[in-house]
């Protein structure tokens, strides 16, 4: 592929939706399954219109790493049709230059329409790389995708849904003339797709771009940040609290309830900006996105920003003393009350279930 080639070129008549397969160590990072989910709902919204035009359209991963093969196996199970894998010791570790290059080699070659990458601390390093390389568009932080028609296109266009000045609005953007239309998804933004264990598909082997020698950098150390054993991403249970708890001795309350609920704690932004708490618990635009089964809010007023990180959740309750809060908005159950008399009270309700069920 020229990079910047424009998108209604089609030379090899096949519309390829990549998905980045994000691993550490041999560990896939969830969103990656969630990507490929997401991945086919957009295959199928295009099916049709290349049908009528003769076209194959599939679902394909891209899949760097050292002895990794196990892993292309499992993405076929999560939906892919293709892997293709680049399995070099020059991969061991992420570096932005041995992969991104690389990637861009794999893409040139292949030409995807549609390219996806989570918005994870290494996906947002490496998409405005390759991105680059490839001179095309990056709709970063995305919170919709879909195909639809634009007008003076004879092709869907992939429609990138995300929020914008401050989280004030949503933009949807498109990539109208170049490829691989690329867009960056936050972890747990889309539901994980379901598992087919039986599912099988073909695995391709690319040569790395780069070599050892040519790396640019090498890893001397590993120091591991602090927080970073805080996974609210994918937990169950949270109990998030915010400004409303005074200071940062409220959130011993808040600990209190999330270790009962065997759930973790989370905050809002301006906990963290005032230093209450470490950034690895923020939920947020500029924080991270939750999907828990419970999520409860507790003394947080839910201005949007904060909204569009934890709306999703299965379940949600809402603590705040002013009943026209906007977190209201969202929740399953609302309780216009006292935090600090709130909880104590839901302690004391839970705890004591608890011991019921004990004693049956």
């Amino acid at each position: 592929m020229v990079p910047g080639m424009n998108i209604e070129s089609n030379e090899t008549n096949v519309r390829r939706f990549w998905v980045f397969i994000e691993q550490e160590g041999g560990e896939v990072h969830p969103v990656s399954w969630e990507l490929l989910g997401v991945a086919r709902a957009l295959v199928a919204q295009v099916q049709s219109e290349a049908e009528e035009n003769g076209e194959e359209v599939v679902v394909e991963g891209v899949l760097l790493g050292d002895d990794v093969e196990h892993i292309a196996k499992l993405a076929f199970q999560y939906g892919a049709d293709r892997v293709y894998l680049v399995d070099d010791p020059v991969f061991k570790n992420y570096r932005n230059c041995p992969y991104y290059k690389s990637i861009a080699q794999v893409a040139e070659k292949y030409q995807p329409e549609v390219f996806l990458i989570g918005a994870t601390t290494l996906g947002r390093d490496l998409a405005g790389a390759v991105a680059t390389a490839l001179h095309t568009g990056l709709t970063a932080d995305c919170t919709g995708l879909e195909m639809g028609e634009v007008k003076g296109s004879r092709r869907r266009l992939l429609l990138a849904t995300r929020p914008a000045f401050g989280g004030n609005i949503l933009a949807t953007i498109i990539c109208r003339k170049y490829r691989p239309q690329m867009s960056s998804v936050r972890p747990r933004v889309f539901p994980m797709p379901e598992c087919n264990p039986d599912a099988a598909g073909e695995i391709i082997r690319e040569s790395p771009a780069v070599q050892e020698e040519n790396a640019l950098a090498c890893i001397l150390d590993f120091i591991r940040e602090k927080g970073a054993d805080v996974d609210i991403e994918y937990a169950d249970v949270i109990v998030a609290g915010g400004r409303g708890l005074g200071n940062p001795d409220g959130f011993a309350l808040v600990q209190e309830l999330a270790e009962e609920l065997g759930g973790v704690v989370g905050a809002s932004r301006p906990c963290v900006d005032l230093g209450w708490i470490d950034a690895a618990h923020q939920v947020g635009q500029t924080g991270k996105t939750v999907r828990p089964k419970l999520y409860i809010a507790a003394g947080i007023s839910g201005a949007l920003q904060h909204k569009v990180g934890m709306q999703n959740s299965d379940f949600i309750i809402a603590i705040n003393n002013d009943a026209n809060a906007p977190i209201f908005d969202v929740a399953d159950v609302g309780i216009v009350g006292d935090l600090f008399e709130v909880i104590p009270a839901m302690l004391t309700a839970i705890r004591g279930r608890k011991e019921a069920l004990a004693n049956e």
